[in-house]
C-alpha cells in the first residue's frame, strides 16, 4: 500500500527546498569562516548561529517529507560563491541568498496551493514568516552598514557592528507585532 500523501511534483520541490536550505547552512558556513579569517568574531558568531538555523530549517523540510510518506532524497550541496570581498559585500551576498530563497519557498506555496495539497500549503506558511524575519535582518544589517559609512566604513564602525552582532538577537521584530504605541 502506497503511504505516500505528497505528489511526485511537490516531493520533488520539497527535496530541493531541503537542498537549497543545506546550501544556504553552507553559504553562511563560508561567510563565518572568511569573518574570522578577517578578525570580525562577532559577526562570525552572528554567521554561524546562521548556519545552525539553516540547517534546522533543511531538518524540518526533511522531517516533512518522511511525515508526509515520501522520500527524502539527500544529494550534493553546492560549493558557496566565491568569499565577500568587504563586510558589505558579506551582508549583500547574505540578502541576496534570503531572496532566493524565499522566491523558491514561495514556488512551492504556490504549487501546493495549484495541487489543493493544503497539509504541505500549511507547513509553508512558517517558511513565509520566517523569509519575512529573515530579510528584514539582512536589510536592517545593510542599513547599519550603510550608516557606518559602507564600504568606507571606518574600522571603528566595523569593530562596533562586530561587537553588535556578537550578541545581536538572531530575529527581526514582526511586522505582526508592530502598534502605533510601539511601531518597531
Amino acid at each position: 500500500m502506497d503511504t505516500n500523501r505528497l505528489s511526485k511534483t511537490i516531493e520533488e520541490a520539497l527535496n530541493a527546498q531541503m537542498t537549497k536550505e543545506a546550501h544556504a547552512s553552507q553559504i553562511y558556513l563560508s561567510y563565518a569562516s572568511w569573518a574570522s579569517d578577517k578578525g570580525f568574531d562577532g559577526i562570525a558568531n552572528f554567521l554561524f548561529r546562521h548556519a545552525n538555523e539553516e540547517r534546522n530549517h533543511m531538518m524540518k523540510v526533511l522531517e516533512y517529507i518522511l511525515e508526509r510518506g515520501g522520500k527524502a532524497k539527500i544529494v550534493t550541496i553546492p560549493a558557496p560563491d566565491a568569499d565577500p570581498t568587504s563586510v558589505q559585500n558579506c551582508f549583500e551576498k547574505v540578502f541576496q541568498s534570503e531572496v532566493d530563497n524565499t522566491t523558491a519557498i514561495y514556488k512551492l506555496v504556490k504549487m501546493s496551493h495549484d495541487e489543493q495539497d493544503w497539509a504541505t500549503w500549511n507547513f509553508m506558511q512558517w517558511f513565509v514568516k520566517e523569509q519575512i524575519e529573515e530579510e528584514t535582518l539582512a536589510m536592517n544589517l545593510l542599513n547599519k552598514i550603510k550608516i557606518a559609512g559602507g564600504e568606507k566604513a571606518s574600522g571603528e564602525a566595523l569593530y562596533a557592528l562586530d561587537r553588535d552582532l556578537e550578541s545581536a538577537p538572531d530575529d527581526a521584530p514582526s511586522a505582526e507585532d508592530a502598534t502605533a504605541a510601539n511601531p518597531i
